[in-house]
């Protein structure tokens, strides 16, 4: 990896001073917003997205610029405490990859309050408890959007975990299971009672899945319900207009963007430039095949050669973000070693803007079909 290493020897030296003022004493920025203890540095944060904004992409989007606070992919909270690999994978982090919080699932309120104490007790600043996701695997457990169905259960959990630990605990949650229930308001209002740092709000319903148009009203419903916790939107940013017509239009205090941030890394770094009234920096050719390379590399200090398959994914994003010929794409999903994908950055650079067209040609796949069939 000696060529990719060296033509992003510079990205290192930047880490560190981009964390090293992340992590000063410092006046907050006009950008920068509070959770519970916790000062973050951008009003924009990373959603999660399962097996997308990993260990090595949060990395590398905090060297970009301009992101608040990331949270890990969904992580069961049994199997959590029970030390299993995939669990602690998805839970790795570095010291250059800070705010973080930690996204933890369960129908099982003992098992989460175990959980949030694991984190706590292994360093981890941040504890969100699931209450959105709509798979049918998660909500048959009795987590995820599940939860919404039974509010006060859904406060006893929220009770025992605030309780178990000092670190802000934060919930993410749906409008309400469907249409007829809509509880993110009532919700939102109690759980602020019971010691909630932040929740953030997707605007859809469980039914919904990921169809459908974002409820902003919806939104402004939640942001209204509370009185001092910051409420953070979410679903469909992909803009910076889009981030600012959410803000403006729900009142919400942060914006926290998922598939948005696959397809423009740069998302983060343009809404802080507005917030700090500068023209929003479009990046250079020279600087989107290094992100490219830059995410790769990092995957490997984690994964070792099993990146050359966990990168593949990937492939489709970067072809329509990077304007990689489709012939180049397809060998990204195809390598097997390191020099061949050093081979293929370097006929990337060569080859670079070829392809004109912005469309992922795979985007982040979601069920289809009816929600109850998920």
């Amino acid at each position: 990896m000696t060529g990719v290493q060296t033509e992003v020897e510079e990205h290192e030296s930047r880490e560190f001073t981009t964390q090293a003022s992340l992590n000063s004493d410092e006046t907050p920025s006009p950008v920068s917003f509070t959770i519970g203890s916790r000062q973050l540095p951008s009003r924009y944060c990373l959603a999660p997205l399962a097996g997308y904004t990993h260990l090595a992409f949060r990395r590398a989007l905090r060297e970009v610029g301009g992101l608040g606070l990331a949270t890990t992919d969904l992580v069961h909270a049994t199997q959590l405490v029970g030390g299993h690999r995939h669990s602690l994978e998805l839970i790795e982090t570095h010291p250059h990859d800070r705010p973080l919080s930690v996204q933890i699932f369960s129908g099982n309120n003992d098992h989460l309050v175990d959980a949030a104490r694991w984190l706590e007790t292994h360093g981890y600043e941040g504890v969100d408890i699931n209450m959105g996701c709509p798979m049918a695997k998660i909500n048959g457990q009795g987590g995820g959007a599940r939860l919404l169905c039974d509010a006060d259960h859904a406060c006893r959990l929220v009770e025992r975990v605030v309780a178990a630990v000092a670190v802000p605990v934060t919930v993410k949650m749906r409008l309400g299971w469907d249409r007829d229930s809509i509880a993110s308001p009532m919700l939102a209002k109690r759980f602020e009672a019971a010691g909630v740092a932040a929740i953030t709000i997707h605007g859809r319903t469980r039914q919904q899945g990921f169809q459908g148009g974002v409820d902003l009203a919806g939104i402004q419903a939640t942001v209204e319900a509370v009185s001092q916790i910051p409420v953070i939107g979410n679903g469909d940013v992909r803009t910076v207009e889009g981030a600012q017509h959410m803000r403006r239009v729900t009142g919400c205090a942060a914006i926290a963007i998922g598939r948005g941030a696959m397809l423009d890394p740069w998302i983060f770094r343009k809404l802080q430039d507005v917030e700090l009234g500068r023209t929003p920096r479009e990046p250079t050719p020279d600087e989107q095949v290094d992100f490219l390379a830059r995410h790769f590399l990092l995957m490997t200090e984690q994964h070792g050669e099993r990146s050359c398959l966990l990168f593949r994914k990937f492939a489709a994003w970067y072809g329509a973000r990077l304007g990689v010929p489709e012939d180049l794409e397809q060998r990204l999903r195809l390598f097997t070693s390191l020099p061949e994908f050093e081979a293929i950055i370097a006929e990337i650079r060569q080859r670079h803007g070829e392809r004109r067209t912005p469309i992922a040609t795979a985007l982040i796949k979601v069920p289809n079909g009816p929600v109850e069939r998920w």
